[in-house]
């Protein structure tokens, strides 16, 4: 008789743990849901992504056909940032374009392009003349540099048709 007792208040007592723990999952996941929309409101207030962390946009993809270089008519010498032994440095730079021939923008800069190369140059010297000898030669394939040249040239231009710049010749002294 003890042993069937103690059985039913063990089933009992295994009855009510389990009840308990379904009420609390059940509250622990609607509160859970709760915060997760207030954050998600948060962010989306202030334009934070929350994928993965980073701000970065995805790099557009644009087919060769679509893409139409212009080289930049000479290379330009830049004055550097002093760097830490205070002397003097340039940058050597030949700079190639890409612009994307289907962007809205294309055919309202993209033919004349030529004509707004003295403003191009200026975004160019004023990107570089923000970094120091030491942090281009730091910078092994320049993605820091052309990052912040195309984000620059972009907002210049409003515009996402430049979508590209690379380095066909860059030399220090």
């Amino acid at each position: 008789m003890k042993k069937n007792l103690i059985s039913v208040i063990i089933l009992a007592l295994l009855l009510v743990n389990v009840i308990l723990t379904a009420i609390m999952m059940f509250g622990i996941t609607n509160t859970n849901k709760k915060t997760a929309a207030i954050v998600t409101d948060i962010a989306s207030v202030l334009e934070i992504e929350l994928d993965n962390g980073t701000e970065e946009k995805e790099k557009i993809v644009v087919s060769m056909v679509d893409t139409k270089p212009y080289d930049l008519s000479e290379e330009m010498t830049i004055t550097l940032k002093k760097s830490a032994d205070a002397s003097d440095h340039f940058a050597l730079v030949s700079i190639t374009l890409s612009m994307n021939m289907k962007d809205e923008s294309y055919k309202t800069y993209g033919e004349t392009i030529s004509e707004k190369e003295g403003i191009i140059k200026g975004v160019i010297n004023n990107t570089f003349s923000k970094y120091t000898l030491e942090d281009l030669k730091n910078d092994e394939d320049y993605s820091i540099i052309r990052a912040d040249l195309l984000k620059q040239i972009q907002a210049k231009f409003e515009s996402e048709f430049i979508f590209d710049i690379a380095f066909s010749n860059i030399v220090f002294q």
